[in-house]
């Protein structure tokens, strides 16, 4: 099926999966070269595929909302949806904005509804029904979700809409009711590790099943994080080890996080400071990835359970002045201080 050429928009650059594959085949990130060609190739969410296979299978495939964070595979799912139902017409049918880019109510009122009022022409493909991909639809503007609402109920018979996004309550509710809605979770540690056994095998790496567990857990349910992880890894270093993933993420190891948790909890203030001042230096740390990582330690070690959400309470404060470009050396002594207290609190407690 062919669209009218009028529309240059649909060929442009912008959103995700736009890139020549002959590029992504020699050069191009492995998110892009192992980006799941069908339904069957995505990592996770089984119910959801099943669901939407089905759909699509049955020429029923309805309006979609697909939400929930990033590198869960909604993008995937929709481009694996289009390439089932068009085929080798898949350019000519799929109109793909990222809407961070195009956000704003003349993007609707023009682009997706020129492309939705064009007639259609089957040549093969499995639907004559056109399909418009608004990845990151959360960025767009209230005015621009309102046109969008009007446009959909207008070209229902001649078009599908896909909604991608981040936070769902950033869709109007007149959107939302006219989508069915999926949420894409954070992917299971085990279908990351099989994909990323699959991309090992395929371009024949040298990882270390620690440096793959180390790979799996920082990227917590983020496929594309992973992958990104997987490949800036192994072109820093020829063997992917657990010190190489630290060193390269610039994350703290989980021994450096043991050793900065004991000094808290064993040393004085001064000491304490000392110590994890000059672990910062030597390691190159961010304090804030520090606290990231110390309340899967507190977890591990017994104490009151009102001490220990003191704890976390604390911690997640320092985070948050943290984001806003406060002193880093100051928060650590919130940090410090927070763990003096704890300690007392529990001295006292053991009396």
């Amino acid at each position: 099926m062919d669209v009218d050429e009028q529309f240059p928009s649909q060929k442009s650059n912008k959103g995700k999966g736009k890139i020549g594959s002959d590029v992504i085949q020699k050069t191009g990130p492995w998110v892009e070269k192992y980006r799941p060609q069908s339904l069957a190739d995505v990592a996770a969410h089984k119910d959801i595929i099943e669901t939407i296979d089905r759909l699509t299978s049955e020429n029923k495939l309805p309006h979609l909302l697909l939400y929930g964070p990033p590198g869960t595979g909604k993008t995937s799912t929709v481009l694996a949806v289009a390439r089932k139902l068009y085929g080798s017409q898949y350019q000519n049918m799929i109109l793909e904005l990222n809407a961070s880019d195009d956000r704003g109510i003349e993007v609707v009122r023009h682009q997706i509804q020129d492309f939705a009022s064009t007639q259609s022409f089957s040549f093969g493909a499995k639907s004559s029904v056109k399909l418009v991909l608004l990845d990151e639809a959360d960025a767009m503007t209230k005015d621009a979700q309102f046109s969008l609402r009007r446009v959909m109920e207008k070209y229902t018979k001649s078009t599908r809409f896909a909604l991608i996004c981040n936070y769902v309550n950033k869709i109007i509710p007149a959107l939302q009711s006219r989508c069915t809605r999926f949420r894409f979770a954070p992917l299971d540690p085990a279908n990351v590790t099989e994909r990323l056994r699959h991309v090992i095998s395929e371009e024949r790496l040298d990882v270390t099943e620690d440096g793959l567990s180390a790979i799996v857990r920082l990227s917590c349910g983020d496929m594309r994080k992973a992958l990104n992880i997987l490949q800036s890894t192994q072109m820093a270093s020829p063997h992917v080890t657990e010190e190489a993933v630290y060193l390269c993420t610039g994350n703290p190891m989980p021994k450096d996080i043991e050793q900065i948790s004991f000094w808290l909890l064993n040393e004085s203030f001064t000491n304490a400071y000392r110590y994890i001042s000059e672990m910062k230096t030597s390691k190159g740390l961010a304090l804030v990835d520090v606290i990231r990582e110390i309340p899967l330690f507190i977890f591990n070690i017994k104490m009151p359970a009102a001490i220990r959400v003191q704890l976390i309470n604390a911690l997640a404060d320092i985070e948050y002045r943290l984001a806003f470009g406060t002193n880093e050396k100051l928060q650590l002594g919130s940090l410090v201080s927070a763990f003096t207290h704890a300690r007392c609190a529990l001295v006292a407690a053991a009396k």
